[in-house]
């Protein structure tokens, strides 16, 4: 699988397309593009952005192309709907890319096809976001969760790896030079269906030191462990509570829950969440709050891409114990303790070693906060930036020298699909 290495040097300045449908700046994938797209640009390259809306604005970058526009109207997403919104907007991002001149392209779910098929067809290193795992995998591991806790899969994944959904998302895999991929959990969920590990490129998300800081804590609290997410089965909340009470640290520790809970989750956890230890504290708009108050964080994910917690824990000095399927950037034993995905016994085991040990408690901040240098958000520009010098110097994947003007304006026509 490609790697890319932080240097520590200035690589020289890359011609970017990036194209994200949705609001850029918004929490999610909105941040995390936010992010991506503000690194490359103080970094100095440049950086030409599609995009379904601003909600945060980028300063410095060469121009914005919002793809609802349609002279001086903008059409918005409702009138559309996701699906048609999503491929106007890949549209309008294949009619940037023909008409400039770029290094690389990189797009996003479900708006990229047609974009990075012509990429192909013009010689330019198309490249595809992957935050999350192969969506057949994705959609089969979520839904037989649900069917193991009973419950109604909802219809947004119900369908998610079937159908059109699953057709487009196969067609931009086969389209993109690369995909980039942050976290070994995803790249293997790609290496199991058979792609060549030299189309998955590693690199990773981030964490803001300005928003998440080393706090000073209470000199005298109870053990305080923190889980913060969205309460849905993919996020592995009833395993954190089923560790949690089988812990030690239930009898005289907190557990502290910050998240909007789906209702009939909700319902069906219902009696462990009535446990004394244990507060819900709804949604948080400052996660660097709930850190604060907290020696351990649990993300015992069944699903996930990169979960930017685990990022945001090691950068306030709280100790993460994940599941393999978080995609965190941890070594177990080193910075942070590690479970097999649904292993309860072991995380139970793993939060008692905290509750029991202040001296391991010690050494795993110590070195999450040590570890949490590589995990800003500047560092994640610098690991972006070597993907797409990783995808410029692969062997052409089906590409070859770039068109004249008059064959990119047929390209560009009703013709392309």
């Amino acid at each position: 699988m490609g790697a890319a290495n932080n240097t520590g040097t200035r690589p020289a300045s890359l011609r970017v397309l990036y194209s994200f449908p949705g609001a850029i700046g918004s929490r999610g994938a909105g941040a995390i593009a936010w992010h991506q797209v503000n690194q490359l640009v103080l970094a100095g390259h440049d950086v030409t952005l599609v995009v379904g809306s601003v909600a945060r604005a980028v300063v410095g970058i060469r121009s914005i192309v919002r793809s609802p526009d349609f002279g001086s109207r903008r059409i918005p997403e409702r009138t559309l709907g996701r699906a048609r919104a999503y491929a106007w907007h890949d549209w309008r991002a294949r009619r940037v890319l023909s008409s400039g001149q770029f290094d690389v392209v990189h797009t996003w779910p479900l708006a990229a096809a047609r974009t990075l098929e012509l990429a192909q067809r013009l010689g330019v290193v198309g490249l595809r976001e992957s935050p999350g795992s192969h969506v057949a995998q994705a959609c089969t591991t979520v839904n037989r969760e649900y069917a193991v806790l009973g419950l109604e899969v909802p219809p947004a994944w119900s369908l998610f790896g079937e159908g059109d959904r699953l057709e487009t998302e196969e067609r931009e895999y086969a389209a993109a030079t690369a995909l980039l991929v942050p976290s070994d959990a995803v790249a293997n969920s790609f290496l199991s269906r058979g792609f060549e590990p030299s189309r998955l490129i590693r690199h990773q998300y981030g964490f803001d030191p300005n928003e998440i800081r080393v706090p000073v804590r209470e000199k005298e609290h109870p053990f305080t462990a923190v889980f913060i997410g969205r309460c849905v089965p993919r996020k592995g909340l009833h395993y954190a509570l089923k560790a949690w009470l089988a812990s030690r640290a239930s009898e005289t520790g907190r557990l502290l829950i910050y998240g909007a809970f789906d209702e009939e989750y909700a319902e069906l956890l219902r009696p462990a969440l009535s446990h004394p230890s244990i507060t819900i504290c709804g949604p948080t708009e400052k996660p660097g709050t709930a850190y604060a108050r907290a020696d351990a964080l649990l993300a015992p994910s069944i699903e996930e891409g990169s979960a930017l917690v685990t990022y945001e824990a090691q950068g306030a000095g709280v100790i993460p114990l994940v599941s393999t399927a978080s995609g965190a950037m941890v070594d177990h034993g080193v910075n942070g303790l590690v479970h097999k995905t649904g292993d309860t016994d072991t995380l139970a085991g793993h939060i008692d070693l905290l509750f029991d040990q202040e001296k391991v408690r010690r050494f795993l901040r110590t070195a999450a906060l040590s570890h949490a240098q590589q995990l800003t958000w500047t560092a994640a520009g610098w690991e972006l930036a070597n993907a797409y010098r990783t995808a410029t110097e692969q062997p052409a994947r089906g590409r070859h020298a770039r068109p004249s003007a008059m064959m990119r304006a047929n390209w560009d026509g009703s013709a392309v699909s």
